[in-house]
């Protein structure tokens, strides 16, 4: 299959491996913040077949991790407590656990929470149903917001008063400032999302190099683009340059999708937002603007904030801001699993712990 069969080719990623191995001098710590990165690494024993000097971290690349307690919780007691109501999400945040209960759980306990597999979908339920108030959990990193945002215009052009959003989106950059500024552990340079930043242009990490002289190179997803794109960062490394550079330049631009951040902006404003395992980051997350404020559900509703409590002995936090791999976790694979899962890092299709676990040597 094009652009699938040839980034997989053994022997062009024994190639490129021999190369990192043969310039790699220096011990380095590399983040990759994007779940389809942390599943490709682990599917594709990248991890293992690097030289020991270099060090992959499993960053805050899963938006459903990244959600959290408190608004899992606001959403779950919401739901419970909320006659003629339909909750429209999509299908990784049914399992994520609460402090006592789930998305799940309070289906078959009778409330009306159905899955849904675009933002569109959510406004056909609000269609269906005039006489019930249809609320979408929007839950994503910038390559949801822009169908989020095009959903509510939809929903404003067409007059529907019975949608509305509660927006919990959460931008990158922000997040990456925040790890770096912390300075918990050492991060040498990222391996940025493609799919991201094929929405947000690969200059938005410029503040990367210009403040905190550490590289970055946007990746693409198949074992040749995280190979050649960790190969472009040790290069740099060696070579003492600190470039956002783009190895997955077949979709990413150093502009991005102007059109899509044209829509994003129509409808949303950057907040303030809480991230599991870091707490709050300024203006990283994405609230609706007062345009569009009639489809706001934290406006609509006054949803009022939920408990911030982790799941007793979940370390998933730590786990999100690279402090710890999933097995020093003491849940990892033996409470947690994916069939029933503690924390939200086991529950998602893009969480590290379900990564670690579906292919850990066993």
């Amino acid at each position: 299959m094009r652009y699938l069969d040839e980034f997989r080719q053994k022997e062009l990623a024994q190639g490129l491996i021999r190369k990192i191995a043969e310039i790699s001098t220096k011990d380095v710590s590399i983040m990759e913040i994007c779940g389809t990165h942390t599943h490709a690494i682990s599917r594709f024993g990248i991890r293992q077949a690097l030289p020991a000097n270099i060090r992959l971290i499993s960053g805050p690349g899963c938006p459903v991790c990244v959600t959290s307690a408190s608004d899992i919780n606001r959403i779950i007691d919401f739901a419970r407590v909320t006659p003629g109501v339909i909750i429209a999400t999509f299908g990784d945040m049914m399992k994520v656990p609460g402090s006592k209960t789930s998305l799940q759980q309070e289906r078959a306990n009778g409330s009306d929470i159905r899955v849904v597999y675009s933002a569109l979908g959510s406004l056909d339920i609000a269609r269906q149903n005039p006489d019930k108030e249809v609320v979408m959990y929007a839950v994503g990193f910038e390559t949801t917001a822009p169908t989020v945002a095009a959903t509510i215009i939809a929903a404003k052009k067409e007059g529907l008063k019975n949608f509305s959003v509660l927006s919990l989106h959460k931008l990158t950059p922000p997040a990456m400032r925040a790890l770096l500024v912390a300075g918990e552990l050492d991060i040498d340079g990222f391996l940025c999302p493609g799919h991201v930043t094929a929405i947000i242009g690969a200059r938005a990490y410029g503040f990367i190099s210009s403040e905190f002289n550490a590289p970055c190179v946007v990746a693409g997803f198949e074992p040749l683009d995280a190979l050649h794109g960790i190969y472009m960062l040790i290069r740099q490394f060696e070579e003492g340059r600190n470039e956002i550079e783009i190895q997955y330049e077949r979709v990413v631009r150093w502009e991005g999708n102007t059109k899509a951040q044209e829509v994003i902006a129509e409808v949303f404003v950057p907040a303030d937002a809480l991230w599991r395992g870091i707490g709050n980051i300024p203006g990283s997350g994405l609230a609706i603007n007062d345009s569009y404020s009639g489809f706001d559900a934290q406006k609509r509703f006054s949803i009022s904030p939920g408990i911030d409590e982790e799941p007793k002995g979940c370390a998933c936090g730590s786990v999100l801001k690279g402090l710890i791999r999933p097995e020093g976790c003491p849940l990892f694979a033996k409470v947690c699993t994916p069939e029933f899962p503690v924390g939200p890092c086991m529950v998602s299709s893009e969480g590290t712990c379900a990564a670690f676990y579906k292919y850990r040597a066993v």
